[in-house]
Parts: C-alpha cells; structure tokens; sequence
C-alpha cells in the first residue's frame, strides 16, 4: 500500500480535525509565550487562519500577516473574524515576500516539519524579524509519535500500514530544535513540552474528524471492510473512554522560542 502525500487544501476539514487542536495547543503555546501587546507579527504557515486567530483575540497585535501556500486554506482564512486585522497572502515559508527587518516577532505553528529545509525556513523568519525580536514555533512531536492522530496511526503500524510523515519530520525531536536555533545566532532560547487535552463526544465522532485528515483519511479508505473494523476494535482499546462515552485523547508538541541579537 503506498504512503500518501500530506496535503491539506481544505480549510473545512482542517478546521474540524486539527483546528481546534491548534487552538488548544496554541493558547498554551502564548501562555508559554506571554507576548506584549502592539507587536507586529508574521505566522508562516499560517494554514486556515486557526492559530492567526488566537494571536488576534488574545495578544492584541498592532498588525498581523498570514503566509500559506494553499489558496484553499487563505480563502478559509479570510472568513474569520480574525480577518478584520490579519492580512492573508499565498507565500513560501522558504521565501517569504517581506521586507527585511519586517516585524517584532515571527512564529510557526505545527509547520517547520513541513518546510523541506528547515534552517532555511528559520534563516526566512530571522531576517524578517528586528533586531531583538521574538522567533517561536511549535509542532507536533512526530518523530515521538505525539500527534493527535497517534492512537490511530499506532495500529495500523501494528497491521503492517504505515501512514505518511512529514517531509522534515526529525526537525520535530526538541534536540534538532535546540541546535537548529543555535546555529542561527538566536539568544534567550526556552523550550517547553505542551501537551494539550481533547475531549470527543464518543468513539464515533473521533473515529469521523480523524478520517477528515490527509494521513489517516486516505490510509482508512484503501483498505477493507473487514480490516476497517478490526482497526476501530484496536483502536477502542487504546482509548480513554468515561461513563457518558466520552473520548479524551492527549497530544505532545515541542516548542522553542529565541530572540535575534539586540
């Protein structure tokens, strides 16, 4: 069975399988953060506006811009209520269309694994930022199997499926982060593990928003009826249910955070 190609041109789905993930692993994300308020921002990889939005409800940015490479994504942006501050464009991480010495603080959220040359993807961030400005990401601990979509994925590396990763998966080990923000000169640099909580009404509507996500959906479809069902009878397993059916289900991002020379 072939691996998928991670693609999320959806910004529909995307909102009901991972947008609600970004949004919890996002507040703890600026809680870690606690940023000023008035500051001017760049989120790379900024996908349906999901973690845009919380920069604009909770951190009070004297501007914000949005850089994605999917105009399905930025079109879902542009309808939140985020949108009456947050600008959106079409850009490359690897490549971003600003000015040096663009903003106050520049932040990735679930993204760097995507970027296919990571340094780069910070080298962009770097220069865009002043002197003395704040570089932040966070992202899902893949290499560490914390993705929300882990229980799932497990078994079906127990069948003998393996599901697609990230192109620069191995960026996501807090390790690779330390030295890559090492390696750029950054200074001030923290780390933090966040572990963030979601909780489902039942089995069924975790199983429904999983399926919705460019790695476990399109796995799920290519196989049988019958290995369907022996995947959701393991899966069960592995779950913490309570009396009233409720699904909670725990994911690991690692973040890092530095600061440009003054």
């Amino acid at each position: 069975m072939a691996e998928h190609q991670i693609v999320f041109d959806d910004g529909a789905a995307y909102e009901k399988m991972m947008g609600t993930w970004s949004r919890i692993a996002g507040d703890l994300f600026l809680d870690w953060l606690a940023p000023p308020s008035g500051l001017r921002w760049v989120d790379v990889g900024c996908g349906n506006g999901a973690f845009t939005e919380r920069l604009v409800e909770r951190c009070a940015p004297a501007e914000v811009q949005g850089i994605d490479p999917s105009a399905e994504q930025l079109s879902f942006a542009r309808t939140r209520p985020a949108a009456r501050l947050a600008q959106f464009q079409q850009g490359d991480a690897m490549a971003l269309p600003f000015a040096d010495n663009s903003f106050d603080a520049a932040v990735m959220a679930l993204v760097l694994f995507f970027v296919p040359d990571p340094a780069k993807g910070l080298a962009e961030m770097v220069r865009v930022v002043k002197p003395g400005g704040l570089i932040a990401v966070y992202l899902w601990d893949v290499a560490g199997a914390g993705m929300p979509h882990a229980p799932i994925g497990a078994e079906l590396g127990a069948m003998g499926i393996k599901t697609a990763r990230p192109p620069s998966f191995e960026i996501s080990r807090m390790e690779a982060l330390e030295q890559l923000w090492n390696n750029a000169g950054l200074e001030d640099i923290g780390t933090r593990v966040i572990e963030p909580l979601r909780t489902f009404t039942n089995f069924d509507e975790f199983w429904a928003i999983n399926l919705l996500g460019p790695v476990i959906g399109p796995t799920v479809r290519d196989l049988s009826p019958d290995k369907v069902e022996d995947l959701k009878r393991r899966v069960r397993a592995r779950l913490r249910v309570d009396a009233d059916g409720h699904v909670t289900c725990s994911a690991r991002a690692n973040a890092i955070k530095g600061r440009l020379p003054a």
